[in-house]
């Protein structure tokens, strides 16, 4: 749109230059200029009001699944209160939780269970083109099987802050070409409720 709206301008001003004065051209030049100004602030708003909270509704939808898969975990004694949830365009591939005790697996925690997964059911080694939603947190382990299987972004609720901030500062995190995003304050407290609510129910994770 925005480039469609220079030429128009361009053109305009093209043919203005020859048929008036150099004050008229200048107010032509000030209300082009105001108008490509009104343009951007339109496009910010629209981002803003818009764009933004799609995309929180959209997060919030698949962290939510990733909480409830936290729950199930520990009410079938599967292992520690930890969901992670796979999507790929928009669809949830796989929807997984801490798998620990379960499977007598140290490693089998909920985003490795749900990489390994969506590997199996997409028969591809790459989830490239993949996000991964989890319920806390990922552990350097978990995050470096996000980092293995090229998944494009991760995104939390949790509590582990120092994680997150400790590998963005790292080369590992700018190769891995990785964004690591954290929901807001609220969804930091709605995990750490599940981890207190359910701790009680298991001895390991």
């Amino acid at each position: 749109m925005e480039i469609y709206f220079l030429q128009y301008t361009y053109l305009m001003l093209s043919q203005f230059i020859d048929q008036t004065d150099v004050y008229d051209l200048s107010l032509w030049i000030m209300v082009m200029v105001i108008s490509i100004v009104d343009l951007m602030v339109m496009k910010m708003l629209l981002f803003l009001f818009i764009v933004q909270p799609a995309v929180q509704d959209r997060d919030h939808k698949f962290l939510t699944q990733a909480i409830g898969e936290a729950y199930k975990g520990v009410e079938c004694k599967d292992g520690g209160p930890f969901g992670a949830v796979v999507v790929r365009n928009d669809e949830v591939v796989v929807s997984c939780h801490n798998m620990v005790l379960r499977n007598t697996d140290p490693t089998a925690h909920a985003e490795v269970t749900a990489i390994r997964e969506a590997c199996k059911k997409l028969n591809q080694i790459e989830l490239s083109d993949c996000e991964i939603y989890a319920s806390c947190e990922p552990c350097p382990m978990c995050f470096g099987a996000i980092h293995l299987s090229r998944i494009k972004a991760a995104i939390a609720i949790g509590f582990d802050d120092f994680i997150a901030d400790a590998l963005r500062g790292t080369g590992f995190y700018q190769k891995a070409n990785l964004e690591i995003k954290q929901a807001d304050g609220t969804g930091a407290v709605i995990a750490e409720q599940v981890f207190e609510k359910t701790k009680e129910k298991f001895t390991l994770y």
